[in-house]
């Protein structure tokens, strides 16, 4: 009996070797099926090798975002947080504005920080004209959060939204943690000047504040 080819695929995302799970999931982005979507949503939420799941993404881009949307965005509720993750930056590359649904509150303060960082890029390219502002307002809210390469994710997702994302960091500037003023300070900065070292920016905005209180 002839297998049929998804679950040909499902089987050979699963091997042990992980070239031959990037080899599949070339493959299924190569010559997309519908039937493939489902295999490769899910193996999104296991796989532990990185250049696996970005070819799982890269296939996924290549089905109608008519199935993959959909589908993308139910699995942004997932237990796991891998799914979580992963189903945000492959909404970020699809680049569908329905998937703009799945950036909610819940996941731009997803207590992952891998879930929370995906949700903040996949909002700044999903948001609709509008939405800008508020966007802005919640991201402001994990303002401070994590270490260097967190800090850094926020501060680009703000920097990018430019001019909408300055009243909620004038608003930040008075809230009552040094480090989130130094935060909305050091984006203040990178907005105004993009070519500016954030590293740098932190610092001067930590002095100003320091010498401000």
């Amino acid at each position: 009996m002839t297998s049929h080819p998804g679950d040909a695929l499902r089987a050979a995302l699963h091997a042990a070797d992980a070239s031959t799970r990037l080899q599949a999931a070339l493959s299924a982005g190569t010559y997309p099926r519908a039937d493939y979507v489902d295999s490769l949503v899910e193996r999104c939420a296991a796989e532990d090798d990185f250049f696996v799941r970005d070819m799982l993404t890269w296939a996924l881009t290549r089905h109608p975002a008519d199935l993959t949307v959909p589908r993308l965005i139910a699995e942004t509720a997932s237990d796991l947080p891998q799914a979580r993750s992963q189903a945000l930056h492959t909404l970020s590359k699809v680049g569908d504005p329905r998937g703009w649904a799945a950036v909610t509150e819940a996941v731009i303060q997803d207590a992952d920080e891998s879930v929370a960082r995906a949700a903040w890029r996949a909002g700044v390219i999903l948001v609709p004209v509008g939405s800008e502002y508020e966007l802005a307002r919640v991201l402001s809210t994990q303002l401070a959060r994590g270490d260097r390469d967190v800090l850094l994710s926020l501060a680009r997702a703000l920097a990018e939204l430019g001019e909408y994302a300055r009243p909620a960091l004038e608003t930040a500037r008075s809230h009552a943690s040094p480090e989130v003023r130094a935060h909305a300070l050091a984006i203040e900065r990178l907005i105004e000047d993009p070519d500016d070292y954030f590293d740098s920016a932190i610092f001067e905005a930590l002095r100003v504040v320091l010498d401000s209180d």
